[in-house]
C-alpha cells in the first residue's frame, strides 16, 4: 500500500501517524488533479463549449460518487463545501438561524472538535452538553428534551476515538422533534457510512482526511431540509434569476455553492473515494483496528503512560500522556527519529480538560501504516519517555546544585 503514495518514496524512513489530522495522497488522486489542470481544465455549469461540458460532467460524476459513498437517496442531497468545518458552519448559519427560535436549545458533547462547537456558540442559542464517563463514552440517554431542536455530535471522536451510536441517538432526537448533525470527519475514511440507515439529518466530512485534496468536503442533508434552507453566500451559479431589486435562488445543492467551485479538487475527491471503495471500507476498518490493538497493548507497558479514552468501540487512533513528560517534548523527540505524531490540544480543548489535561499525544493510523511501524513507534515512545525523564532529573539535580 505504501508504494501507492509518492510521499513515502520521497521520505522512505517516514512513519506517518497523523492521518486523523490529514491523510497523504495516493498517486491516482494526484494524477486526477494534475490531469484535469493539464488536459481538461474549464469552468463548470456556465458554458456550452465542449471542454466546459466535459468538466461539468466530471464534476457531476464526483457528486454521484459522493452520494453512493454515503448511500444518500438523492444526488441533490450532496453539497460540496470547503470541508467539514465549512459544512457545519453552513448548517449553523442557514438551518439553525432560520429554524430555531428563542428558548430552543442545541445539544452537543464534551468530546467535540472545535469545528463542532464554535459555530454553534456563534449562533447565540443556548447550548447544552452531553458529558463523558471515564472511558470517554457519552452519557447521552435522557439528555435530549423537547427544548432540544438540534443535536450535533461526532461520529468518531478525534481525541478518544470513541464511536458514538448515531442511529440510536437519531431515533431519540427525532422522537423529541430535533434534527441531528453528524461530524463524520474521522469516520468517513475508515468505516462504511449509510446515512439512510443512520437516519441523521446532516452528515459532514472532509476530502483531505479521505486521501483526497484539501479545500473540499461534503455536506449531506436530507432533501426536505435543504429545500427549506436559505443560502448563506451570494454570487454566481447559486442564482436562478437576478434583478436589481431581488434574486431567486437555485434548488439545492447549487444554492449553497456560490462562485466558481474548486473543480479540480472535487474531481480528485472522486478519485479518493474510488480509492477507498477499491480497497473496501470493511477492510480499512479491520486494518485500522488491528493497528489500534497492537498500539494499545504496546503502550500499556510504558511506565507512567495513560491512554485517553478506553471505550469498547474505537476508531483507529490513540491519545495518551506520560507522567512527567510534556507532549511537545515527546513529539519532537519522535520527529527526530522520523515518527510523525500530533501533540497539543488536538483542536478539542474542552474534551482534553474533561480528562484533566491541556495537551496530549495522538497517534492515528491510515491504510499505509504497517504493524512494523506501530511496533517501532511503541518502542521509541518507551525510549523517548525514559530519555526525557532522565534528562529532566539531571536538570533538576543541576538546579539544586
Amino acid at each position: 500500500m505504501r508504494e501507492l503514495f509518492p510521499i513515502f518514496k520521497a521520505h522512505p524512513e517516514l512513519v506517518y501517524l497523523d492521518s486523523a489530522a490529514t491523510a497523504h495522497k495516493p498517486q491516482g488522486v494526484i494524477d486526477a488533479l494534475t490531469t484535469f489542470y493539464a488536459d481538461d481544465y474549464a469552468t463548470v455549469h456556465r458554458a456550452a463549449y465542449r471542454p466546459s461540458l466535459k468538466a461539468t460532467e466530471l464534476y457531476n460524476q464526483a457528486r454521484e460518487t459522493a452520494r453512493r459513498f454515503l448511500n444518500a437517496a438523492h444526488w441533490e442531497e450532496i453539497v460540496f463545501t470547503r470541508g467539514t468545518t465549512d459544512a457545519i458552519n453552513l448548517v449553523a448559519l442557514s438551518y439553525a438561524r432560520t429554524h430555531l427560535k428563542e428558548g430552543d436549545e442545541i445539544l452537543i458533547s464534551e468530546m467535540e472538535h472545535h469545528s463542532n462547537l464554535v459555530p454553534w456558540q456563534m449562533t447565540g442559542f443556548k447550548l447544552r452538553f452531553i458529558p463523558m464517563n471515564a472511558q470517554g463514552v457519552l452519557e447521552w440517554q435522557g439528555k435530549i428534551t423537547p427544548q432540544t431542536k438540534l443535536v450535533a455530535l461526532a461520529h468518531i471522536s478525534n481525541v478518544t476515538g470513541t464511536v458514538n451510536p448515531i442511529a440510536e441517538i437519531a431515533r431519540e432526537a427525532h422522537r423529541c422533534g430535533a434534527v441531528l448533525l453528524v461530524d463524520g470527519a474521522q469516520a468517513a475514511p475508515h468505516h462504511p457510512i449509510d446515512v439512510q440507515a443512520l437516519d441523521c439529518d446532516f452528515y459532514a466530512f472532509s476530502s483531505h482526511k479521505c486521501y483526497g485534496p484539501t479545500g473540499v468536503g461534503v455536506l449531506y442533508g436530507k432533501r426536505a431540509l435543504l429545500e427549506k434552507m436559505p443560502p448563506v453566500q451570494g454570487g454566481g451559479d447559486m442564482i436562478e434569476r437576478v434583478e436589481l431589486e431581488r434574486t431567486t435562488y437555485q434548488q439545492p445543492p447549487l444554492r449553497f455553492e456560490a462562485g466558481t467551485p474548486s473543480i479540480g479538487s472535487v474531481i480528485a475527491l472522486k478519485a479518493a473515494l474510488d480509492f477507498i471503495e477499491g480497497i473496501g471500507r470493511p477492510e480499512l476498518a479491520a486494518h485500522g483496528q488491528s493497528l489500534l490493538q497492537l498500539a494499545t497493548e504496546g503502550l500499556k507497558t510504558v511506565p507512567g503512560l495513560s491512554i485517553v479514552g478506553t471505550a469498547p468501540e474505537k476508531g483507529p487512533l490513540i491519545t495518551f500522556r506520560i507522567e512527567g513528560v510534556h507532549p511537545l517534548d515527546l513529539a519532537t523527540w519522535l520527529d527526530l527519529r522520523n515518527i510523525a505524531v500530533r501533540s497539543g490540544h488536538l483542536c478539542a480543548q474542552p474534551c482534553l480538560r474533561a480528562f484533566g489535561l491541556e495537551a496530549a499525544v495522538r497517534a492515528s493510523f491510515g491504510c499505509y501504516n504497517t504493524k512494523a511501524e506501530v511496533e517501532k513507534f511503541v518502542r521509541l515512545v518507551a525510549q523517548g519517555a525514559a530519555s526525557l525523564l532522565t534528562s529532566l532529573t539531571q536538570q533538576a539535580q543541576l538546579a539544586r546544585c
